[in-house]
């Protein structure tokens, strides 16, 4: 089966760990795209206990992402991947449809 999005082995643990934290079986993580930043669009990923009824939902063992499906376009076949290293922490999506990014790397077309 092809995945919508892909996560990395270290950000399926990280999530787990975080939503392991909050102790709440109603979160799932949501992966969306929204207007903003200097290339267009931005990232956004987060949290949530609602699902939308047009949302698609996909199973990752511990948990669950969301996506909702005006940010399918821009995002079906990425990668989430999350590092933790001196230079930086955090989450980062490899996404092959971003046809650009800004001189940050925060924002995409």
């Amino acid at each position: 089966m092809t995945r919508i999005i892909d996560l990395t082995e270290s950000a399926a643990a990280k999530c787990s760990d975080l939503l392991k934290r909050e102790a709440r079986d109603d979160l799932r993580l949501r992966v969306l795209v929204q207007p903003g930043g200097c290339s267009g669009l931005i990232y956004n990923l987060f949290f949530d206990n609602k699902i939308e009824e047009s949302d698609i939902v996909e199973d990752f063992g511990d948990f669950e992402v969301i996506t909702d499906t005006m940010s399918l376009p821009y995002i079906e076949g990425a990668t989430v991947d999350y590092k933790d290293t001196i230079e930086s922490q955090g989450f980062t999506l490899d996404n092959p449809n971003a046809t650009g990014t800004c001189a940050c790397g925060d924002s995409f077309n």
